[in-house]
C-alpha cells in the first residue's frame, strides 16, 4: 500500500507545473520495471478514490495506447471505466496533447478488439472525439492520429459506419487542403480508398463523397515536375514512389476496382477529356495516366466506348512533350492487356503503326523502351493471322533497337531496374535470339536469370508479376538443361511455395467475406476479379513447372517435392474447378516429362485424375484427359491398369449428348485423342479391333490443335501399316478418310510445316493412281474441302 501511495504521489508530480519536479517524476517513472508500473496503474483503475483527473490521464496514456490488450479476461469487468477514461481525456480542452494521445489510445483499442462486434457498437460514440483529434492533430503536424484512422478503416471498417459521412467528409476536406503535407493528405485520401476495397458495399451509399473524391486524386496525379533528365533516366527515383502523382493514380486504379466501373467511370469521364484537351502537358499526361488506372476497375464500361478512347488517345503518340507520349504508350499498353483480344481485332493497324513511330524515339529513350513495352503487351494477345501482316517490319525494327540497346540493357538491368524493364527487354532479346541463335543470349543469361528470380519474388503487382514470370518460363524453355544452378532452384522453389501458399490464404479471405454482412452483388464482382487475378499468377507458376520439367525432366523431381503437398492440395475434390485443372496440369507435366519415375507419386495424383475425367467442368475433364494420354505415351508399364480403367471413363465423355457443344468440345476432343493413345502407345489395355470403328467416327479434331496432329500421325500409322479396319473391305473406308483429312486440313488442325502432313499427302497420291478411287472420294467433298486436298498436295 506505501508503494502504492507512493506512485499516486509519482502521477501527480508528472503533471506540476514546476519544471524540475515534472522532470525528476519522468525520470522515475521510466524507471519503473514494466510489470510493476502495469501493476501500479491497473491498481489506479480498481482505485476509484485515485481516479482524479491526473491519474486518469496517466493510465490512458499509458495502458490504452501501448497495451490495448492489458486487462486480457478482465476487459469487459472494465470496460465502463475505459471508456469513461478516453472519453474524460478526448474532452480535455486545456490539453490538446491529451486529447490526441487519447484518440490514439481509442483507436489502439478497437483495433485490438476489430472482431469483437458488441465491444464495436458500445464504443461507437468515441468515434467523434477520434475525429475530431484527426482534424486538430493534422494542423499540429501530427498525422498519429490520421495513421490510427487508416487501420481502422483497413481492419474495422464497421466501426466508422455510424459516422461514415463525417469520416468521408473530414478525409475529403484534408485531402483537398494544399496547406498540409503531401503525407497528410495522401493519408487522408488512404481512408476513402481503404474503405472501397474492405467496404465497398457500405461506401456504395455515399457516392456522392466518392464523386468529390475523383478530382481530387486527379488534381494529385498533376502535381508533377519539369526534370531535365527524365528522357534518359534508367528508373524512377525512390522519392517519386512517394509523389502525389503515384499515390493519386494508385487510389483511382483501387477505388475503381473497390467499386467499379457503373460508378467510377460517369464519375471521371468528363474529367479526364477535359484535361487531355489542356494546354499544360501535366494535365494531359495526367488524363492518360488515368486511362490506364481506371481499366481494370471500369473494363467493361469502357469497352462500350474504345473506339471514341482509342481514336483520341492515339493522337497524343506525336504530342510534342515525351512524358506525354510516354503516358500515351502507357496507355495503349494498359487496354491491350484489358481489352484483349477485341482491342487487337479492331485497332492492330493504327496501333502498331502509332508505336513504331514512337519506337523511333531516339533521343527518348524511356519514350521508346514504353512504346516497346506497349508493343510486346499488343503482340502477346494478337491473332497470329493478323500479326503476321506486320511481322517483317516488328522483327526489324526490335532488331535495329536490340542492336544500339543491347550493351545499355545488360549493363542496367539490376534487381531494382526489372520490375520497371523486365517486361520490355525480356521479349526484345528472345526476339533478337529468334532472329540471332540462341548463343547470342548465352554470355548474359545467368545474370538475367538472377534478377529475373529476385523480381517474381520483390512482390510487384499482378500484371508485372504475370510479365516477368511469363518472361521467366520462356528463358528457361530457350536454354534449356544447365540454365538453372543451385541457387537459382533454392530461391526459385521458395518462391514458388510462397505463391502457392498466399494463392490458398486468399481464397479463404475471400470466403469469409461472402460471410459478411455487407456482401453484395457488387462485393461478388470484385471477389470474382480477385480470383482470376489468383489463378492467372498460378498459371504462370504452372507455366515456369512445365518449363523446368521439360528442360530438367527427372532430374528435377527432388527439387520438386518440397512442392508437393502443395500441387496436391490444388486437386482435392473441395476445391474450386480451377485449382484442380491447374493441379492435374502439374501432374500431366510431372508424368510426361519424368517417366517412369512420375509413378512413385502415382499414390498422390493417380486416383484424383482418373476420378476428374467425370468431372462437372469441362477444364478439369481436359487436363485429366491429356493425363491418361501421357500416361500411355510416356508412363510405363506401372500404369497400365489405370489405363484399362480410363478407357470406358473416356468413351462415356465421348459420347454423352452435349459433348461437342462449345464449352465441351475441349475436353471431348483431349478424350478422343487419349483413346487413339491407348491404342497406339498400350494396345494390350484395349480392344483395339472394338475401338477403333468408333475412333474413327469421332475424328477430325477441330478445336484442339495439338492433339489434332497426334491423331493423324496415329491415322498415318494405321493406314501405312495397311489395317484392314480402317482402309475397310476393298477399301471401302478411304471416302471416309479423305473426309477425315479434307476436314482436318481445311480447319487447319493440320499444317503443312507438320510432319504427317507429308504422310497424308503420300495417301492421297496413292489414290490418285486409281481414277475410279480418287473420283469415288473427291465426290464425297464440298467445294472447300476439295480445296484443302488440292493445297496439301501442292505444300506437303
Amino acid at each position: 500500500m506505501a508503494e502504492q501511495q507512493q506512485f499516486y504521489l509519482l502521477l501527480g508530480n508528472l503533471m506540476s507545473p514546476d519544471n524540475n519536479v515534472r522532470k525528476q517524476a519522468e525520470e522515475t517513472y521510466d524507471n519503473i520495471p514494466g510489470q510493476n508500473k502495469i501493476t501500479f496503474l491497473l491498481q489506479a483503475v480498481r482505485d476509484a478514490s485515485a481516479a482524479e483527473e491526473v491519474c486518469t490521464r496517466i493510465v490512458t496514456i499509458s495502458v490504452v495506447l501501448n497495451f490495448p490488450g492489458i486487462f486480457g479476461n478482465q476487459q469487459q469487468h472494465y470496460m465502463e471505466v475505459i471508456k469513461r477514461m478516453l472519453v474524460q481525456c478526448m474532452q480535455d480542452q486545456a490539453n490538446p496533447q491529451i486529447r490526441t494521445l487519447a484518440a490514439r489510445a481509442a483507436a489502439s483499442f478497437v483495433l485490438s478488439n476489430e472482431s469483437n462486434t458488441a465491444l464495436l457498437k458500445h464504443f461507437s460514440d468515441l468515434l467523434p472525439g477520434i475525429l475530431q483529434a484527426v482534424n486538430e492533430s493534422c494542423y499540429q503536424g501530427d498525422d498519429s492520429v490520421l495513421k490510427s484512422l487508416v487501420e481502422i478503416a483497413d481492419t474495422a471498417p464497421k466501426y466508422l459506419r455510424p459516422n461514415l459521412e463525417e469520416t468521408l467528409q473530414l478525409c475529403l476536406r484534408l485531402c483537398a487542403d494544399t496547406n498540409l503535407t503531401n503525407m497528410q493528405r495522401q493519408l487522408a485520401l488512404e481512408v476513402i480508398v481503404t474503405l472501397s476495397e474492405t467496404a465497398a458495399a457500405m461506401l456504395r451509399k455515399h457516392t456522392a463523397i466518392v464523386a468529390q473524391s475523383v478530382p481530387q486524386m486527379l488534381a494529385m496525379m498533376v502535381d508533377l515536375e519539369d526534370d531535365d533528365e527524365w528522357a534518359m533516366a534508367d528508373e524512377l527515383e525512390d522519392e517519386d514512389f512517394d509523389s502525389n502523382a503515384v499515390a493519386g493514380e494508385s487510389a483511382l486504379d483501387r477505388i475503381a476496382c473497390g467499386l467499379g466501373g457503373k460508378i467510377i467511370l460517369p464519375m471521371i469521364k468528363q474529367h479526364i477529356m477535359q484535361m487531355l484537351q489542356n494546354p499544360d502537358w501535366k494535365y494531359r499526361h495526367a488524363g492518360l495516366m488515368a486511362l490506364s488506372a481506371i481499366g481494370e476497375g471500369c473494363h467493361q464500361q469502357m469497352e462500350a466506348i474504345l473506339q471514341e478512347i482509342v481514336s483520341f488517345v492515339l493522337l497524343f503518340c506525336s504530342d510534342p512533350h515525351p512524358r506525354v507520349r510516354y503516358a500515351a504508350c502507357n496507355a495503349i499498353g494498359q487496354m491491350a492487356t484489358d481489352f484483349a483480344p477485341t482491342f487487337q481485332k479492331k485497332f492492330h493497324d493504327k496501333v502498331i503503326s502509332a508505336l513504331l513511330q514512337t519506337m523511333e524515339d531516339q533521343s527518348n529513350p524511356r519514350v521508346q523502351a514504353h512504346a516497346a513495352a506497349a508493343l510486346i503487351n499488343f503482340t502477346e494477345d494478337c491473332p497470329k493471322s493478323l500479326l503476321i501482316l506486320y511481322l517483317d517490319n516488328l522483327v526489324q525494327h526490335l532488331h535495329v533497337i536490340m542492336v544500339a540497346k543491347l550493351q545499355e540493357v545488360t549493363l542496367a538491368l539490376t534487381v531494382s531496374r526489372v520490375r520497371v524493364a523486365a517486361a520490355e527487354s525480356m521479349p526484345l532479346l528472345l526476339e533478337c535470339a529468334r532472329v540471332r541463335g540462341p548463343e547470342y543470349l548465352t554470355q548474359m543469361w545467368h545474370f538475367m536469370c538472377d534478377a529475373l528470380i529476385k523480381a517474381i519474388g520483390t512482390e510487384p503487382d499482378s500484371d508485372v508479376l504475370s510479365e516477368i514470370m511469363h518472361s521467366f518460363a520462356k528463358c528457361i524453355e530457350l536454354m534449356g538443361d544447365g540454365c538453372l544452378n543451385s541457387e537459382h532452384f533454392e530461391e526459385l522453389g521458395g518462391i514458388l511455395k510462397g505463391k502457392l501458399e498466399e494463392h490458398f490464404k486468399n481464397q479463404e479471405l475471400r470466403q469469409a467475406k461472402r460471410q459478411d454482412e455487407d456482401y453484395d452483388e457488387q462485393v461478388e464482382e470484385t471477389l470474382q476479379d480477385e480470383d482470376e487475378n489468383d489463378v492467372y499468377i498460378l498459371t504462370k507458376v504452372s507455366d515456369i513447372l512445365h518449363s523446368v520439367f521439360s528442360s530438367y525432366k527427372e532430374k528435377v523431381l527432388p527439387w520438386f517435392e518440397q512442392l508437393l503437398q502443395l500441387i496436391v492440395q490444388l486437386i482435392c475434390p473441395n476445391r474450386p474447378w480451377a485449382d484442380r485443372q491447374w493441379g492435374l496440369c502439374i501432374f500431366d507435366d510431372v508424368v510426361e516429362h519424368c517417366s517412369p519415375s512420375s509413378f512413385k507419386y502415382a499414390e498422390y495424383f493417380l486416383r484424383p485424375m482418373i476420378q476428374s475425367l467425370c468431372d462437372t467442368s469441362p477444364e478439369v475433364r481436359q487436363a485429366a484427359a491429356y493425363g491418361v494420354g501421357v500416361m500411355a505415351q510416356f508412363g510405363g508399364e506401372s500404369y497400365r491398369p489405370f489405363c484399362t480403367e480410363a478407357l470406358p471413363l473416356l468413351v462415356r465423355v465421348i459420347q454423352a449428348a452435349d459433348s461437342r457443344s462449345k464449352e465441351n468440345v475441349n475436353a471431348t476432343e483431349n478424350c478422343v485423342s487419349a483413346v487413339g493413345k491407348l491404342m497406339r502407345f498400350r494396345p494390350e489395355c484395349v480392344n483395339v479391333n472394338e475401338v477403333l470403328p468408333h475412333w474413327l467416327s469421332w475424328l477430325p479434331l477441330k478445336e484442339d490443335k495439338e492433339e489434332a496432329v497426334h491423331t493423324f500421325d496415329f491415322l498415318c500409322d494405321l493406314i501405312e501399316s495397311n489395317n484392314p479396319i480402317v482402309l475397310g473391305p476393298e477399301n471401302a473406308n478411304l471416302p471416309k478418310i479423305f473426309f477425315i483429312i479434307a476436314d482436318g486440313v481445311s480447319n487447319e488442325s493440320i499444317k503443312s510445316e507438320d510432319a504427317c502432313s507429308k504422310r497424308l499427302a503420300n495417301v492421297i497420291r496413292q489414290v490418285q493412281t486409281s481414277a475410279g478411287l480418287w473420283t469415288q472420294c473427291i465426290s464425297t467433298l464440298n467445294e472447300t474441302q476439295q480445296k484443302a486436298i488440292q493445297d496439301l498436295l501442292s505444300t506437303a
